[in-house]
């Protein structure tokens, strides 16, 4: 039963029966019953009434919420398939067009160590599909424990602080957002030779939209980082960022190192 005619069912249910009871009482038991008697068997008619219905609905309710739970659920499973396929495009492409630069060359032995990182990418990733995915755990909560993880395996310090709203982000934003994450630190990793790791993520000052911001204290690159689209995922990033109708920056910091800005709105929350 819908919550329609569950809500149209508690409206009508109770006058029905109610004035039903008390019409057939004045028009037929008034010789039978007196005002007091009647009024006792009202009462005792009105609480009946309330605890079967009562039950009744709020046991249907139950049901209904844990239909919509399981469904949620499953939701959330392909949520997360989707974010480690995306997550295993993309290192796969990367590593594939690096694979292709090196073999060119006849550098054999980078490309041997390229076939490596895909083999290990392949493995993680059917790691992560036999692994459910953790349960009550936000956008935030995830994000944190990955760069805790990242941090371990790489040996760089990351300092993050994430505080946007979980409403504020949409569940089909998190998988191109994380991505960009994601295609961040792969080339912190590689290429930066950095020992620290900055990652804010949070509101802009107007309440309006989402910042990300993500620095290193490494080498940097020389030139325009953000007109080199084959060097760092920056064509990959540039893509993602345009699935959250954001906006990517990518300039050097002063002094040394990269910093990546994204900028896209907040969802609106309909109270």
């Amino acid at each position: 039963m819908s919550m329609r005619k569950l809500k149209i069912l508690t409206i009508l249910l109770p006058p029905l029966v109610i004035g039903g009871f008390e019409y057939i009482r004045h028009d037929f038991l008034l010789d039978v019953l007196s005002m007091e008697t009647g009024n006792f068997y009202m009462t005792l008619l009105t609480l009946l009434l309330s605890f079967l219905f009562g039950n009744w609905m709020f046991n249907r309710i139950e049901a209904m919420n844990a239909k919509l739970a399981v469904e949620q659920s499953k939701r959330a499973v392909y949520e997360e398939r989707e974010r480690l396929a995306q997550e295993l495009h993309d290192n796969i492409a990367q590593i594939l067009f690096f694979l292709n630069v090196q073999l060119k060359k006849g550098q054999i032995e980078e490309a041997r160590s390229a076939v490596s990182e895909i083999d290990h990418h392949l493995r993680q990733a059917i790691f992560n599909l036999r692994t459910a995915p953790e349960e009550g755990a936000d956008f935030g909560s995830r994000l944190r424990t990955w760069l805790e993880e990242w941090s371990s395996m790489s040996g760089i310090a990351v300092n993050h602080s994430i505080t946007v709203p979980e409403e504020g982000i949409s569940p089909s934003a998190e998988v191109p957002l994380f991505s960009i994450i994601r295609e961040a630190f792969t080339n912190i990793r590689k290429h930066s030779y950095a020992d620290h790791a900055e990652v804010e993520l949070g509101p802009t000052q107007d309440g309006r939209s989402w910042r990300l911001r993500i620095a290193d204290d490494g080498k940097g690159m020389e030139g325009d980082a953000g007109q080199r689209p084959n060097r760092y995922g920056v064509s990959i990033m540039r893509k993602r960022a345009q699935e959250l109708g954001a906006e990517l920056e990518i300039r050097a910091r002063e002094g040394q190192g990269l910093e990546l800005i994204v900028t896209g709105p907040l969802r609106e929350v309909k109270l």
